[in-house]
């Protein structure tokens, strides 16, 4: 048996990869523009974190119960990733933005960094956001 062959790891992959797609879509939708960095990038609508970790979570009470510690130990889990995909990574992403408008704003034409060296400012996650990829996680072991 293989990594590949185990239901708890393939679930919450399957969920991870549709939230990443569904973000591509979503980009393609609003922006008019394929943006193919969408696939892995983080941040956006809906969370592939949280879409993960409720995919893991809801395979395990499905097969376990939502009583049982394992299950309990996944949901904890579930509970700190979304936690800090709505809070200190989004906050960490609203100063990357500041900062990248202060730093443009100093250049005036002078080169003080590289464009590639710009922060990333889509970091985190609106709580819609968490919530729509938790939905999602929560949905997706049904379907397997």
């Amino acid at each position: 048996m293989n990594i590949f062959d185990n239901r708890y790891f393939v679930i919450p992959v399957i969920a991870w990869a549709i939230a990443q797609t569904l973000k591509v879509i979503i980009e393609l939708l609003i922006n008019r523009e394929f943006n193919a960095h969408r696939f892995v990038g983080s941040g956006g609508m809906p969370s592939s974190h949280s879409a993960l970790v409720m995919g893991l979570t809801t395979t395990l009470a499905i097969d376990l119960g939502w009583n049982d510690p394992i299950t309990a130990v996944a949901f904890i889990f579930a509970l700190v990733v979304m936690y800090d995909a709505a809070g200190v990574r989004r906050a960490a992403g609203k100063q990357a933005k500041i900062l990248n408008l202060i730093i443009s704003e100093l250049q005036q034409g002078n080169k003080l960094v590289d464009e590639k060296e710009k922060l990333k400012e889509l970091l985190g996650h609106t709580p819609v956001e968490v919530i729509a990829g938790a939905l999602l996680g929560f949905l997706v072991p049904y379907l397997f």
